[in-house]
């Protein structure tokens, strides 16, 4: 069946492009499309071309537009393909989808423009999967790391790993094959020495998904302290934007305000939290309540303390949130510098210089020093150095494949180490090999599929 979507984001813009794919697409498109004068129809012209004309309905003309032709199954489907650019105005896209769909197509399922590409074996299902990944994209790492992937960086590491395996599960295969002869393809020791690069190799990859998690969703990053110390405007200024309420009255923020930001090439996703002190309001208890929460979910700790007046419950408040940090990164931030005098400052190291923490004097307000907790986040976080062709998995579902293949070929291991019979361990080497087809799609079923492009959006 012949399919079409508009692949152009929703809404009005200067052009739109409405992409049909399918046997078909070209004979019902040719049935729209009014070549302009001298020029081929669409089922004359070869692929990668693209001809100027003219869309028409019953009223007449409805669009000027570029038809480009791909034929298959030199297409992003596999399939003969072309796509439309029409003008961006809603009534035309949907005219000429409805011309379209009288003509023979059906509107496309979410994802199912790469579905098709998957299934025509124009890319195996991990490369499909960062498709999406790339559109989501939000900063350069994220964009490079998913670029490898559809490239097919990542699976060519797994098609190593799987060549590995197959090598393995042969070997144990014709000693099953030959065992009455007493014949030996391999002694353990070699098998075993197979065994230990493919965990290495698995490992490197699961040990890769924390980093790959972060840049794909972005860092989290708590902003915490008492109320009115200035945390609304912090997140205000990370952000560049006024995504919160900042007030002189206490107690202001009852939850959590999120938002996302770009900081050299590196996503940090903020969280302003409700200010933490006693309190005998029940909707601002559990708004604290939800700030250590966030606490507990974050990996860098921002405690924002306001220089001018520090609170005569400081233990009280770092029981609350160093004790609750441990195990991240935790900065203090001392904001309202600009409302001290040295000696005040040099009073307020001392007094928390028993806590465990970098510290930073900033202004918030007059944006003083902020380059500095810019440079103290981008340490922070401990991403990698990303080149083009560097291995990152940011994916819980090849994450999920990725340990499970690693559970299995540990048990392989320790069934070559202890002598475990040969249809045993190949038994884990066949699970192994299993799992990384999950990933690739060579192993897979609708349901998995259908839930995997579900989430992609029409026309794409």
């Amino acid at each position: 069946m012949t399919i079409c979507a508009i692949s152009t984001p929703a809404g009005i813009g200067g052009i739109a492009v409405i992409r049909v794919s399918g046997k078909e697409s070209i004979a019902i498109c040719d049935r729209i499309f009014v070549p302009h004068k001298g020029s081929s129809p669409l089922k004359d012209t070869e692929g990668y071309v693209a001809r100027y004309g003219k869309i028409m309905n019953a009223d007449g003309i409805l669009d000027e537009v570029v038809a480009t032709v791909f034929r298959a199954p030199h297409s992003f489907t596999g399939e003969d393909t072309v796509e439309i650019s029409c003008h961006g105005s809603l009534y035309i896209q949907q005219e000429l989808l409805r011309l379209l769909i009288k003509e023979g197509c059906r509107m496309a399922m979410p994802g199912e423009f790469t579905q098709r590409a998957f299934l025509n074996g124009k890319m195996d299902l991990s490369q499909a999967e960062a498709v999406a990944d790339v559109i989501a994209s939000q900063s350069a790492a994220s964009h490079r790391v998913a670029m490898n992937q559809m490239r097919g960086g990542y699976s060519n590491e797994l098609h190593i790993l799987r060549d590995k395996l197959l090598h393995l599960s042969s070997l144990l295969e014709l000693e099953l094959d030959f065992s009455e002869e007493e014949v030996e393809f391999a002694d353990r020791r070699q098998l075993l020495e197979v065994a230990q690069e493919i965990e290495t190799l698995l490992q490197k990859l699961t040990n890769s998904f924390a980093a790959g998690n972060a840049i794909k969703k972005g860092i989290p990053v708590a902003i915490v302290g008492e109320t009115n110390v200035g945390k609304s405007t912090l997140l205000n200024l990370l952000v560049n934007e006024e995504r919160a309420l900042v007030s002189d009255i206490h107690g202001t923020t009852r939850d959590f305000i999120e938002d996302t930001v770009s900081l050299q090439g590196i996503l940090f996703r903020f969280i302003d939290t409700a200010g933490i002190r006693n309190t005998t309001d029940t909707v601002e208890n559990m708004g604290i309540e939800r700030t250590y929460e966030k606490i507990a979910q974050a990996q860098i700790i921002l405690w924002l303390v306001d220089c001018t007046q520090v609170s005569e419950h400081i233990e009280w408040l770092a029981d609350r949130i160093v004790r609750r940090s441990e195990g991240k990164k935790l900065i203090i931030v001392f904001n309202k510098l600009d409302k001290i005098a040295a000696e005040e400052k040099e009073v307020l190291q001392q007094l928390f210089e028993n806590y465990p923490a970098e510290k930073l004097f900033i202004s918030a307000k007059k944006q003083l020093n902020t380059d500095m907790l810019e440079r103290a986040l981008l340490e922070a976080a401990h991403l990698p150095q990303l080149s083009e062709n560097d291995v990152i998995v940011t994916n819980m579902r090849h994450y999920e494949a990725l340990t499970k293949a690693l559970e299995s070929i540990q048990e392989a291991q320790a069934g070559l180490t202890d002598g475990i019979a040969s249809d045993l361990v190949a038994e884990d080497i066949r699970a192994c090999i299993h799992y990384l087809g999950n990933i690739t799609g060579e192993i897979t079923n609708d349901e998995i599929l259908g839930n995997i492009f579900s989430k992609f959006c029409i026309g794409k």
